[in-house]
């Protein structure tokens, strides 16, 4: 498929007690293109019953499904991965999950890192934080600049994430970025309706 629009990742502080499943479907339904479930907790059987049934709702929105860190559930899910910089090998995970799986690494700010992952097989490279954000308080350290740089460096989708909104989008993706990660800027809403009316304004700066 296709690595270009919206990137939805979940946050189990957001997403608690039934949201997970309405929340994300509603995002998909307004035009998430990825769908990366982050859930750091050790409750391994309630990890992959969620997996589950994310990876039901991707397939009928078509849509991909990747997971945060976890080499094994994506390989038994048979659905994509996201490695941070502290979370193993790429190209381990590259060679346990196969040359189609999507593959992306956390790049932070560092064309070098980008150029790492790529050499170990990345699908994208992901850059960040953009703006301040919720999930990883602190000054923002990726420029504009930086993601010119990268869009004319490697010949692979790029992501953006960190702080992004509706307002502060366009001008990363007028500036290279293939897609837009987005957490609170989609999920820290009242209702799912709320959700997926984001999820479409995001969707649509791509057209």
């Amino acid at each position: 498929m296709k690595l270009r629009g919206l990137y939805a990742i979940t946050d189990s502080q957001l997403l608690a007690g039934d949201k997970l499943l309405p929340y994300t479907e509603a995002a998909l339904e307004g035009g998430a293109r990825l769908l990366q479930y982050r859930d750091k907790s050790t409750d391994e059987a309630r990890r992959l019953r969620e997996a589950e049934a994310l990876r039901g709702l991707c397939d009928r929105y078509g849509a991909a499904l990747i997971i945060n860190d976890d080499a094994e559930l994506a390989a038994r899910l048979g659905v994509g991965l996201h490695l941070g910089q502290s979370d193993g090998s790429l190209a381990a995970a590259r060679a346990l999950l196969g040359r189609n799986a999507i593959i992306g690494g956390t790049c932070h700010a560092e064309l070098e890192l980008a150029q790492n992952a790529v050499s170990e097989g990345a699908s994208y490279v992901a850059f960040g934080r953009f703006f301040n954000s919720n999930t990883k308080p602190g000054a923002p350290s990726a420029t504009v600049e930086l993601l010119n740089q990268a869009a004319t460096r490697f010949h692979l989708p790029i992501v953006a994430i960190g702080g992004i909104t509706l307002e502060n989008a366009p001008q990363l993706i007028s500036a290279g970025a293939s897609m837009i990660a987005v957490i609170h800027g989609l999920f820290a809403a009242d209702s799912a309706a709320e959700v997926e009316r984001r999820a479409r304004a995001l969707s649509a700066l791509f057209n």
